[in-house]
């Protein structure tokens, strides 16, 4: 026995020592993955071995626990093997697990140490050679959405009778009661996002044997909706005649059969509305509308954002209206344990590691949560078992050492 074997025991032990400490100092460091240091005895031609040496140290990429954090863009990969994508001012690429981002004030987002997340901007799909690219979230205000489609559904009462007076609407001169059964107001949007308000009238129709002859289905009913502005102007397309069968059930118009038009004005577009009534009805019962809804919106600011499992970034704005904002990428290799640490939580492609595959979350990547990190998945009670374990072979190694130098001064002292 020589003082070689000791030392490299002395040596491989601390290092043993420096990993497991390594492991317990970042036992809460959101995305690490615990490393393990691996042996390999050293021989030179001999049956007797020379020592110990440090063959790799390798880190586990098994899935830590998923705690919630509250924070909309702290996000979590969940089962799956996936790596964030992210780069450095100066164009470097690197792999992370910690999802704890934040938004600058130029809209980009990036991690806490300043490396930007990459994806895709809104509108663009992956694949066919498009590049991953820094995101950026615009506090641009979101244009609004000229209402194109109205789609109601009316409850009218069998049980009116005929208003005794035509139906008539001028600016200044707006219908009175006795000119229609029921009436409701229905909200739409120019082109600008400005909102006007639209009032439907409902008359029931009296039959008729002459021209126009009703009701249009035999035995059924018919009822005009009349369609006004907020000026009391009749709307292009009104009055629209509705039939009912004598079940109570709406024959026509068909599903998008009227068009209500608005002509251009105050710097808006002329407006063009397909209204849908289907499902409306005449019972024996009140009148009442049962559904009222359009496709327009005002204009918005952006209030927030969160990230949905597949990376979609959404924007909710004032408007009460969200819109896809950019997607996160994913990164997997075929060799998660050849990436190189490189501190700061992030990792970088190597030869062993392979070529980075860049996709979306989903499937083996992963599928990613929001208001959530994943913790280190350091096993703290394991570690301190194994820090024991490290301790008693570095004693024992420097007890050979002792024993070694106990041998040698005997024989000088022959």
């Amino acid at each position: 026995m020589g003082f070689g074997q000791g030392v490299s025991g002395l040596n491989a032990a601390a290092s043993n020592l420096d990993v497991i400490g390594n492991n317990i100092a970042n036992a809460n460091t959101v995305g690490y993955k615990q490393s393990a240091a691996q042996f390999a005895d050293v021989y030179a031609g001999t049956k007797i071995g020379l020592g110990v040496r440090v063959n790799s140290v390798v880190q586990s990429f098994n899935q830590g626990n998923i705690e919630a954090s509250g924070r909309s863009l702290d996000v979590a990969i969940t089962n799956g093997n996936g790596f964030f994508r992210l780069t450095s001012p100066e164009g470097a690429v690197y792999y992370s697990r910690n999802g704890q981002f934040q938004r600058q004030e130029d809209g980009r987002i990036t991690n806490m140490q300043g490396l930007q997340v990459t994806g895709y901007p809104a509108g663009v799909a992956g694949g066919a050679g498009v590049q991953p690219q820094p995101l950026v979230i615009s506090n641009a205000q979101m244009e609004p959405r000229a209402t194109s489609s109205i789609t109601a559904k009316f409850q009218l009462d069998s049980r009116a009778t005929v208003p005794a007076q035509a139906f008539a609407s001028a600016p200044g001169s707006p219908p009175t009661s006795n000119m229609f059964n029921y009436s409701t107001a229905i909200n739409v949007y120019d082109s600008l996002g400005n909102k006007q308000q639209l009032m439907a009238y409902f008359a029931k129709v009296a039959d008729s044997a002459v021209a126009p002859v009703h009701p249009t289905v035999a035995g059924g009913t018919d009822w005009q909706m009349y369609v006004t502005d907020v000026n009391g102007n009749m709307v292009g397309g009104a009055p629209a005649t509705l039939a009912f069968d004598n079940a109570g059930a709406l024959q026509s118009p068909a599903a998008g059969a009227v068009t209500l038009t608005q002509p251009a004005a105050n710097g808006a577009q002329a407006m063009a509305m397909k209204l849908d009534l289907t499902g409306t009805t005449q019972f024996g019962a009140d009148n009442d509308v049962k559904q009222l809804s359009q496709n327009g919106y005002t204009s918005g600011s952006l209030l927030g954002f969160s990230v949905n499992g597949d990376g979609t970034i959404t924007g909710n704005y004032s408007n009460e209206q969200t819109k896809p904002l950019g997607q996160i990428v994913m990164a997997a290799f075929g060799n998660v344990e050849g990436l190189k640490p490189e501190g700061d939580n992030v990792w970088s492609a190597t030869g062993a590691s392979g070529q980075a595959l860049v996709g979306v979350a989903g499937g083996s990547m992963g599928t990613l949560r929001s208001n959530a990190v994943e913790a280190s998945n350091v096993d703290l009670s394991g570690q301190l078992v194994n820090l024991i374990v490290a301790q008693r072979n570095y004693q024992a190694n420097a007890q050979t050492i002792k024993a070694q130098d106990t041998v040698m001064q005997t024989l000088v002292n022959l």
